[in-house]
Formats: C-alpha cells, structure tokens, sequence
C-alpha cells in the first residue's frame, strides 16, 4: 500500500514537472503535428497490448521509448504516453493501484534514460549520424528495455508479489532476449526517419548530424 502512493505520488509529481507549455498551442495549430502525436500513441498503444505474460502482471513487450523521446523529447513524450496509459487502464490491463508504478517504470524513468543517453551522445561524443542513430537510438533503446524490466521486477520484489528466484529465473532472464528485438525496432524508426523525415525527429540537428566535418 506504501509503495502504491508513493508511485502515484512520484507519477503525479513527474507529470506537472514535466508539462510542456509549448506542447498545447503547437498541437492545436499544426494538424500535421497532430496526425505526429496522436500515431505515436496509437503505435504504443498497438505495442504494449502486443504482450507475452509470464505471471501475473509480469509482461515482456516493445516499449519504443526511446523513439518517442528522440521525436518528442522526454516532457512531450511523457505526456504522449497517458493516451495509451489511460486506455490500459479502462480495459483492465493495468489495475488503479498499480497505474502510478506502472507509469514510473514502462514510461517516465525510461524515457528519462533513454534522454540521458542522447544528452550523453550529443554533448561528449562526435556528431555524426551514425552515432545518433547506434547510441542514442539502438543502444539507448536495448539498455532502456533492460532498464524497465530491472525496475518492474524490484517493484514485484518490494511488493512482495513474488519471490526474487521467480522474478530472476521467469522474467529478468528474458531481457537479453528482447534487448535486440527493441533495439532493432527503435533503430530503424529513427533511420528511416532520420532519412526521410528527419523533422519528425526534435533531437536531430541535421545542420550538425550532416553536416561535413571541419
């Protein structure tokens, strides 16, 4: 019961500390940026109801955090994420109780991760295309997934729903498994996208990716 509040807590917390001013007058002036917004939560929506359920609550599936923040930026997409949260909870995928931690752990902390990543790669690596689109995005990606995975199961641990050798030996085991499938997925989004749409991408700077070196 703790831990619940103190989710809900942090989830209420992270949402109004990340509330995008900007976000609101650009979605309602641009319908491109509309059509932007609202696939990219149909898209996770699809994803993340696309589960395989090992226990009770302990699911693996596509997270594609790492994409949405590379497009968004981790503020917007958090708050892109309530759109398929919200539809969690209305079909009973995820109980009430749960929606705080489930928020924190799929969503808020590894789109910080994921953001951190790509701060770490502009900043203190070469800008080049390549390093955007195998750190920011295919690396960034595989460690994030083993990041939510290693957060849900301490949650599970905490909580007492299941002893660490079920966790460990059902569920954390899979995350060598599904690291490359999400890194492959995120990684081809964002270098199609990169290519072809690269102004769906705030984090790209093609001025600076592209530009030739000095």
């Amino acid at each position: 019961m703790i831990l619940t509040g103190l989710g809900w807590g942090a989830w209420v917390l992270a949402l109004w500390w990340s509330f995008p001013r900007e976000f609101w007058p650009k979605l309602r002036a641009e319908p491109e940026y509309q059509h932007l917004v609202f696939g990219s939560a149909a898209v996770l929506l699809l994803l993340w109801l696309l589960q395989a359920s090992i226990y009770q609550g302990l699911a693996v599936h596509f997270l594609a955090i790492t994409v949405l923040t590379l497009c968004h930026g981790w503020r917007i997409a958090i708050w892109i994420c309530l759109l398929p949260w919200l539809v969690l909870l209305a079909l009973g995928q995820v109980s009430l109780a749960d929606g705080g931690l489930y928020a924190l752990t799929t969503f808020v902390l590894p789109g910080l991760f994921s953001a951190a990543v790509f701060w770490f790669s502009y900043y203190f690596l070469p800008r080049h295309l390549f390093i955007y689109i195998f750190v920011a995005a295919f690396f960034a990606a595989a460690l994030t997934i083993a990041l939510h995975m290693g957060l849900t199961a301490l949650w599970f641990y905490l909580d007492g729903r299941y002893p660490w050798h079920i966790i460990q030996d059902n569920y954390l085991v899979l995350a060598l498994l599904i690291s490359f499938p999400e890194a492959l997925l995120n990684g081809m989004a964002v270098t199609l996208m990169a290519l072809f749409r690269p102004h769906w991408l705030r984090t790209f700077y093609d001025n600076e990716y592209l530009a030739p070196e000095r």
